[in-house]
């Protein structure tokens, strides 16, 4: 039982249950930027590249010539996929970018917060509350 209660401890402290809210928002985060590096931003490089798509990008090692990539495999050929790590280059680099943005806003957002001036010390009690405290605290040592 003592077990079973540690690991229950373990499980349930903040940081744990915090580290797996962010690993299954990453994950969204993922499919997120995947789908816009995928459908978005890389058939615009494909325009300016003059419409070549880099997941098709391969060579194969066989040394003769394939239309797709999907013939290759077909024929049972080893490729060299280059045109994947292109692409995975190129979302890590959107993935990065938008991590530093999101630091530097919360860095931004933190300066600020301690540039605020700090709250006003509450104002002195007047002479008569301090003589009426003082006479309460000497009535209490008498009566103990």
């Amino acid at each position: 039982m003592g077990m079973l209660q540690e690991f229950k401890t373990f499980a349930m402290r903040g940081n744990v249950v915090d580290m797996a809210v962010g690993v299954i928002i990453g994950g969204a985060f993922g499919a997120i930027v995947s789908a816009m590096v995928s459908d978005i931003l890389m058939p615009v490089v494909g325009v300016a590249t003059g419409g070549v798509n880099f997941k098709d990008q391969f060579i194969a090692l066989d040394g003769k010539t394939y239309a797709t990539m999907d013939l290759a495999k077909q024929a049972g050929v080893a490729t060299l996929n280059y045109g994947s790590v292109i692409d995975a280059t190129i979302k890590f680099i959107v993935v990065a970018f938008v991590l530093f943005m999101v630091i530097k806003g919360m860095n931004s957002a933190k300066k600020k917060e301690e540039a605020a001036p700090a709250p006003a010390a509450p104002a002195e009690p007047p002479a008569q509350e301090k003589l009426l405290a003082e006479i309460r605290d000497l009535l209490k040592k008498q009566q103990k």
